[in-house]
């Protein structure tokens, strides 16, 4: 299931080139945060499903999608959306800092798949991540953070696959942070909820990835 959607992060980091898309989210998140000023920041943090990749407008991805919750109830934040199609967690962790000279009130982790496509070893992704977490909380000590999980496809062994899985319940578990279990869950491998490439989510797909976010986001809403 997650097969397709590693391979589609992989084709979309060759066409677009990292370093334009970080261009493009480090100036969208530079933008957003003037705009947020009296109010609350949630800041999404990932690769190609966060960026929404092949979408019309990517108002349309699960992020602006979450802002339309929001707007719907009446709720004071904005969302920025820091996603870079094709990121691993290694060029996360290189544009953290950046990212964290604004304010974030929420943080929403969301990376891994294109470090299994790759098949970096999963004790690096796990240290990668540990580092992301080390340096928000660092740099912002009451930012409160939300993990996304990922899983990959049986294919590439099971032991690096439960071992890669595994990573994210540990460190939500260790850093005391919310977890969201698989954020592609009910839309990963369904074709009515993929493009036509068969990797990327379609709107209808965005909706269902908004939902399952929300779950874990809303009650963090109310606490603040």
């Amino acid at each position: 299931m997650a097969f397709l959607i590693f391979i589609g992060c992989k084709q979309q980091s060759s066409q677009d080139g990292p370093n334009q898309n970080q261009e493009t989210a480090e100036q969208d998140s530079q933008n957003n945060s003037s705009q947020v000023e009296g109010s609350g920041t949630i800041l999404f943090f990932g690769d190609s499903i966060t960026a929404g990749y092949g979408l019309d407008d990517t108002d349309d991805a699960f992020p602006g999608l979450i802002q339309q919750k929001i707007d719907s109830l009446g709720m004071n934040y904005e969302v920025v959306n820091s996603g870079v199609s094709g990121e691993t967690t290694a060029g996360g962790k290189s544009r953290i800092d950046w990212v964290m000279n604004q304010k974030v009130d929420i943080f929403i982790l969301e990376l891994g798949a294109n470090d299994g496509l790759r098949g970096v070893p999963v004790s690096e992704t796990k240290s990668n991540l540990q580092e992301i977490i080390n340096t928000i909380k660092d740099k912002s000590p009451d930012t409160q953070i939300i993990l996304a999980g990922m899983q990959l496809p049986p294919n590439l062994g099971k032991e690096y696959t439960t071992d890669f899985k595994n990573v994210f319940p540990e460190l939500a578990q260790k850093n005391d942070i919310d977890l969201i279990p698989f954020i592609l869950k009910d839309v990963g491998g369904i074709a009515a909820l993929n493009q036509n490439d068969g990797i990327h989510p379609t709107e209808e797909g965005h909706q269902i990835i908004a939902d399952t976010v929300w779950e874990t986001l809303r009650p963090l809403l109310d606490s603040e």
